[in-house]
């Protein structure tokens, strides 16, 4: 038996979001089909699906768990400290991570000095530091990079359609008010495009307007103005040739979570993900110019489209599977004990 499999088989862990809103949801038998009832095995909650474990935002219930804890950080951090002094008097090895992770939150979390204080405080107790992303891991001296897992594996998490039902893009970003989201840079690079165009927008009429503005097609745009359950979201992006995007907040990547799930194209973004699974499409280091154009080749080119989707769902496998991030949180762990 391999140090991966006896970690798979007897590593569980508890994430903990205290006072947060999601309820507690146990993976000990594994994940199921997608369900609109409960969150989907993916973010933080991924962490503890891919190792049988539990989600918890109440402290007392982690603790009658019983097992290691990652300990998310949020609000002002007082909560968190607290949580971490109560795990720690139970005995729990309880490492800590941001919630919010990209790097305009992360600054507008720790640009207040008193948070900071705080957050330096926690990171001195706790017995460890994991980070969803490259860039958080740079905010503690000794945190650990692991990313966040996707069930890549399970066929049930497979929403891939035929080629044939493919269709245009879908622009993987909203939030107007985010600069670092490049929202208006990811509309320009599908409004040149020339190809039927999906996205979630909250002012339909504003980004019509925009759309307008910047030279797109007016028959071209479909804009979506409701939130959907994950599964039916999944759906309407699996319709889609490619997810495209210019975000540059450094996040997690569910953006290209989504497009691995949905067996497409992820161009551009900075995320983990988007590192890892799409190295050759990713926005890391290319300009929007450079996006555009490999964004065109997909389009166009079945070849090198199906390589594409091929790379991507080997990396992810390789590198985002639930064995291999159970395998590091338990190594990350066991590390981390004291």
């Amino acid at each position: 038996m391999t140090a991966a499999n006896r970690n798979n088989n007897s590593f569980r862990l508890t994430v903990l979001n205290p006072g947060g809103r999601d309820p507690r949801q146990d993976f000990s038998a594994g994940i199921n089909p997608p369900d609109d009832g409960e969150h989907a095995p993916i973010n933080f909650h991924a962490y503890a699906a891919c190792t049988r474990g539990v989600f918890h935002r109440e402290i007392k219930a982690a603790i009658a768990e019983g097992l290691p804890v990652l300990l998310l950080l949020r609000g002002d951090f007082r909560a968190a400290r607290d949580a971490l002094r109560e795990l720690q008097r139970h005995g729990l090895t309880t490492a800590i991570s941001f919630k919010e992770t990209g790097l305009h939150q992360i600054g507008e979390q720790l640009s207040d000095p008193k948070r900071a204080a705080i957050f330096r405080e926690v990171c001195e107790e706790a017995n460890g530091f994991l980070a969803a992303t490259p860039d958080a891991a740079n905010f503690w001296a000794g945190a650990k990079f692991i990313p966040t897992p996707y069930p890549v594996d399970d066929p049930r998490w497979d929403f891939s359609r035929a080629e044939s039902e493919h269709e245009g893009i879908f622009v993987g970003t909203r939030e107007w008010d985010v600069p670092s989201r490049n929202h208006l840079a990811a509309i320009a690079l599908a409004a040149q495009l020339g190809e039927p165009t999906t996205m979630f927008e909250e002012d339909p009429a504003r980004c019509r307007k925009l759309w307008d503005s910047l030279g797109g097609e007016p028959r071209e745009l479909n804009l979506q103005t409701k939130r959907l359950p994950y599964r039916r979201y999944l759906e309407q992006i699996a319709q889609h040739k490619i997810v495209l995007q210019a975000d540059k907040s450094a996040v997690p990547g569910q953006v290209a979570g989504d497009a691995l799930l949905c067996r497409i194209p992820c161009v551009g973004g900075d995320g983990a993900i988007e590192q890892i699974a799409f190295p050759r499409t990713c926005g890391l280091g290319r300009s929007l110019g450079e996006l555009r154009d490999l964004a065109a080749l997909l389009l166009h080119d079945r070849a090198f489209y199906r390589e594409l989707v091929a790379e991507s769902q080997e990396l992810a496998r390789a590198e985002l599977g639930f064995e291999k991030i159970a395998a590091a949180l338990a190594d990350f762990f066991a590390a981390t004990t004291r």
